[in-house]
């Protein structure tokens, strides 16, 4: 029996060791897992540096287009309540006018922008208008009255001519409106100044509107909007 006692002694200690060391293995998995979910669920310095907040960036700005501009119109017609013609041509976004009764006259020039026309004559003379549809609607006020007008698109040799010259140290101006009539043949107005003076003017050749005329004895050179709306400008 004596003997035995120390065998018993040592096995039992030998077991106890074996559990503990089997209790640690199991313990030591586990304690790692946990650290690693920890550290998985954490954010790291990096992300968390290099996440940005969306409430501090400025929102985007939207995007500007530039208005768009006609490159090339001209529009002629009737002035209501008042019997004269009006004019207007648009190269590029310029444009330049003109109005006559016969009597009154006046010419104009602006620009024009996503189908918005503004034109300014002399003193409170203006013109103002929408166009689309193949015309200009709006409005001409000229010597304190006011009218309104619709004017279709036209064709050369519709369309508005000017010519001027120095005469006897003055200048002489003069302007035409010509449009085409639907039965044929062409309507047209127009007025001659020579300094504040108005003189008589010619009729334009319908189907030849640049041709030469004569005004007070002095041979002027009509020309159309292409050759003048730079000098207006």
């Amino acid at each position: 029996m004596s003997r035995l006692g120390p065998v018993i002694t040592l096995t039992a200690g030998a077991v106890l060791a074996v559990g503990l060391g089997v209790a640690s293995v199991i313990a030591t998995p586990a304690a790692r897992n946990e650290a690693a979910d920890t550290a998985a669920e954490a954010p790291s310095a990096e992300e968390t540096t290099a996440a940005p907040s969306s409430s501090g960036e400025p929102a985007p700005e939207p995007e500007r287009t530039a208005p768009k501009k006609i490159p090339k119109a001209d529009y002629g017609g009737y002035v209501k309540g008042n019997g004269g013609l009006i004019a207007i041509s648009i190269r590029d976004g310029k444009a330049v006018g003109y109005f006559c009764d016969g009597k009154a006259e006046a010419w104009f020039k602006g620009t024009e922008s996503d189908g918005d026309l503004r034109l300014a004559g002399s003193g409170s003379a203006k013109v103002t208008a929408a166009l689309g549809g193949g015309r200009a609607k709006g409005w001409v006020a000229v010597g304190g009255r006011k009218w309104s007008f619709v004017a279709p698109t036209v064709v050369k040799p519709s369309g508005l001519y000017r010519a001027t010259a120095i005469v006897r140290g003055a200048k002489l101006r003069a302007g035409w409106i010509v449009l085409k009539s639907p039965k044929g043949g062409f309507t047209q107005v127009g007025a001659a100044f020579e300094g504040d003076t108005q003189v008589p003017i010619p009729q334009l050749q319908g189907d030849r509107p640049t041709a030469p005329v004569t005004v007070d004895s002095t041979t002027l050179y009509p020309k159309d909007v292409d050759g003048f709306i730079e000098e207006m400008q």
